[in-house]
């Protein structure tokens, strides 16, 4: 499916769903409310995956950020949601989710005046350490494996590689 055949589910200040959208319309100076979701994904070691973003990506391209962002389908759960993401950006299979910040909402303004609207949960997933990663170069620029002690003090000393929505969670993470 294209972005321009994906749809995106448009919530309300409560968070209900009211509307649907399609993905490449949503995205722009007055972007409305709408459902997404992050995951963060560990192996069975113990390390964090980081990605940064496509240069293409219409928001916070070549950022750095947390392992996987997206929008889940109408009517789709939003679990079978992060699966899929993973799936296709990363070519990871997923052991385990768990929902951390079932109430992470955000919204942050790009330089050019993009506006990223999102009621936005946020979720832990686990992988194998040795687990083949096939990253979908139309999303991923990079991708490195770090620890979080390690991440947060890359973040300390220079937050400004890093998305906005991932500097929002990682405190409340760590």
């Amino acid at each position: 499916m294209t972005e321009t055949e994906e749809l995106v589910v448009l919530v309300d200040e409560s968070g209900h769903p009211y509307a649907e959208m399609p993905k490449a319309a949503v995205h722009h100076l007055d972007t409305p409310l709408h459902l997404a979701f992050s995951c963060w994904i560990v192996d069975d070691a113990g390390r964090v995956l980081v990605t940064r973003r496509a240069a293409a990506k219409l928001t916070w391209p070549l950022a750095w950020t947390n392992s996987v962002c997206g929008h889940p389908a109408p009517g789709e759960p939003i679990v079978a949601a992060v699966r899929r993401r993973a799936a296709a950006e990363l070519g990871l299979s997923l052991m385990s989710t768990e929902l951390v910040l079932p109430d992470f909402r955000y919204s942050a303004r790009m330089a050019n005046g993009i506006l990223e609207n999102e009621v936005c949960p946020v979720y832990r997933a686990v992988v194998l350490a040795d687990a083949e990663m096939l990253p979908d170069p139309a999303e991923v620029a990079e991708w490195r494996w770090t620890s979080m002690a390690d991440l947060s003090r890359d973040v300390a000393a220079d937050p400004e590689p890093f998305s906005p929505w991932m500097l929002a969670q990682l405190p409340l993470l760590s």
